[in-house]
C-alpha cells in the first residue's frame, strides 16, 4: 500500500513538472513570435525611409548629414539579432526620423507634398503599430520571466535551461522624463 502511494506522489510529481515545462515552452514561443511581430513593423519603418529620405533631400539637400545617418542606422538596425542591441538603434532611428520632421517644417513646399504627406502618415501608423508590438512583446517577456523566477516553477525553468527574455526598452531618457509644467507666477 505504501509503495502504491509512493508510486502516485511519483507520477502526480512528473505530471506536474511536465506540466511547468511545457508552459515555459509555450511562453518562450510566444515571446519568439512577438518579437516577429516588432520586426515585422521595424521593417515597414525601414522600407518607407528611402522614400522619406529621397523626399527630403529634394528639399533640403544641406541636410544631407542627417539623411546620412538615418540611411546607416536603418542598415545597421537591420543586420543587428540582439534584442538590446536593436532597441538601442531604433530609438537613434526615432530620434533621427523627428530630425527630419523638423527639418521638414522650415520649407512649406515640402509639408505640402502630397509624397511627404502620405509618408508622413504612414510613419505615424508604422509607429503606432511599433509601439503595440512592444508592448505585446514586453507582456509576454513579463510572464515567462516571472514564470522562469517563481517558486516552484523555477526548479522546473533551471533544469530545462530556460533563460530570461530581455524586454525592449526605450534607451532615450528624454523620452522617459516627465513633462515640467509651469504656471506663470
Amino acid at each position: 500500500m505504501g509503495l502504491l502511494i509512493l508510486l502516485g506522489i511519483v507520477v502526480l510529481a512528473a505530471l506536474w513538472a511536465v506540466s511547468i515545462y511545457n508552459s515555459l515552452v509555450r511562453r518562450r514561443n510566444i515571446v519568439a513570435e512577438a518579437w516577429s511581430g516588432i520586426e515585422t513593423q521595424l521593417k515597414r519603418r525601414a522600407d518607407l525611409i528611402p522614400n522619406l529620405v529621397e523626399t527630403v533631400k529634394g528639399y533640403a539637400g544641406h541636410e544631407r548629414e542627417t539623411l546620412e545617418d538615418l540611411a546607416r542606422l536603418r542598415s545597421q538596425g537591420q543586420s543587428q539579432t540582439d534584442v538590446a542591441a536593436r532597441a538601442q538603434t531604433e530609438t537613434a532611428i526615432t530620434a533621427a526620423i523627428g530630425r527630419i520632421m523638423a527639418v521638414a517644417e522650415a520649407y512649406p513646399q515640402l509639408r505640402a507634398s502630397e509624397n511627404f504627406q502620405s509618408l508622413q502618415k504612414d510613419l505615424a501608423e508604422v509607429e503606432d503599430q511599433i509601439q503595440l508590438a512592444r508592448r505585446y512583446y514586453n507582456g509576454a517577456v513579463r510572464d515567462l520571466n516571472v514564470m522562469i523566477e517563481q517558486f516552484p516553477s523555477n526548479l522546473v525553468a533551471n533544469w530545462g535551461g530556460f533563460k530570461q527574455a530581455p524586454f525592449f526598452q526605450i534607451e532615450d531618457t528624454a523620452d522617459r522624463a516627465v513633462p515640467k509644467v509651469a504656471f506663470g507666477t
